[in-house]
């Protein structure tokens, strides 16, 4: 890219202050990358002296187990990230021994002062029936970040980024298992949430399984004329099935025993391309609200758009996302819960991990 291309843009490098151009991913300075603050959680601590529940021992192998006594290591039972334009929150629940969901964010920042940053984010839950469902779940939301910001600098379409960020977190997820017939399995839904310079956001999402993605508008006239409440995902599972084949209702069909078997998910063990021809979907909208990411931990408990839509609008994102985690465990906490909220037409807040 030409030095004069670069000067127009008016963007510089936060590391050595050198111009860049507006789709560039790499300063040719210094080699930093541009713009993009992520996260991934949960945040394994190998470093960290952690005394094994069981016996007291130090001793892990690669798997977590202790060498001496096989207690599984005791680890957070949550993690909380916020970077301004996104906030995750996950958590183990209550009955589970380990937290098999995962979640993954970047931000990119527009550099232009007064242009909001653009979100990526993605949440995966691990199928628990298959080996190794963290393994899966953190492979799926890191590749799936990873190759979406790939896409975005290259000025994919929404459309074209989310599913690039799909196919690499499938890959990925397939390529955790380690010899026939090992297939650590996940879900996966993710959003691309970003300005289009008129005074509207574009909310791209794209899904495998029964994660699922919201639009939650505040409780304004405004947010709610421009796009009410509502999912913006469909689920690949057994109730969802039945509700298109127009057997009974959404109510009814959650009552079914085989409600929540997945008919997709990401695995070794899965279709090449396990995703249907409806799962992408794009919402333009001007906000305020926020875009919802989460796992059936959170919506097994309260799937109606527009009580979460009271629920996450009613504080700075990341107490509402924490308000959401707090009422799946105070509900039962029967299975791991991740929240990922991206708020839409608020002033961005510093951000923090924790």
């Amino acid at each position: 890219m030409s030095a004069e291309r670069n000067t127009r843009t008016g963007i510089r490098c936060a590391g050595c202050a050198a111009s860049v151009g507006a789709t560039d991913r790499y300063c040719e300075a210094c080699g930093r990358e541009l713009g993009a603050r992520r996260i991934a959680l949960p945040q394994p601590e190998p470093e960290a002296v952690v005394n094994c529940e069981g016996c007291g021992g130090q001793r892990y192998d690669a798997d977590g187990y202790c060498r001496d006594c096989g207690q599984l290591r005791p680890e957070p039972d949550r993690h909380a990230a916020d970077l301004g334009a996104v906030c995750v929150v996950t958590d183990r629940g209550i009955a589970h021994v380990r937290n098999e969901d995962a979640v993954a964010a970047a931000v990119v920042d527009s550099g232009v002062a007064g242009v909001p940053a653009t979100t990526v984010m993605v949440v995966c839950d691990g199928v628990s029936t298959s080996e190794d469902p963290q393994a899966a779940s953190g492979a799926g939301v890191r590749a799936g970040v990873d190759a979406s910001l790939v896409a975005l600098a290259e000025g994919g379409s929404g459309e074209a980024v989310v599913m690039a960020g799909l196919a690499a977190a499938a890959k990925a997820v397939r390529d955790t298992a380690v010899h026939a017939g090992h297939a650590p399995s996940c879900t996966y839904v993710s959003a691309l949430v970003r300005d289009l310079g008129d005074g509207s956001v574009e909310i791209t999402v794209a899904n495998v399984g029964d994660s699922r993605a919201y639009w939650l508008p505040a409780d304004t006239e405004q947010a709610r004329e421009a796009a009410p409440s509502q999912r913006l995902s469909a689920d690949d599972s057994w109730a969802q099935a039945l509700v298109d084949a127009g057997a009974m209702d959404e109510a009814g069909a959650m009552k079914d025993p085989r409600a929540h078997t997945l008919l997709r998910w990401l695995g070794a063990d899965s279709d090449a391309t396990p995703w249907s021809d409806r799962c992408v979907r794009t919402l333009r909208t001007t906000g305020p609200g926020v875009v919802l990411l989460c796992s059936d931990g959170l919506w097994n408990y309260q799937s109606d758009p527009v009580v979460l839509a009271a629920m996450a609008t009613a504080d700075v994102p990341l107490s509402a996302a924490r308000e959401l985690v707090d009422f799946a465990i105070r509900s039962g906490g029967s299975d791991n819960i991740t929240v990922a909220l991206a708020p839409v037409g608020y002033p961005e807040q510093p951000g923090e991990v924790q």
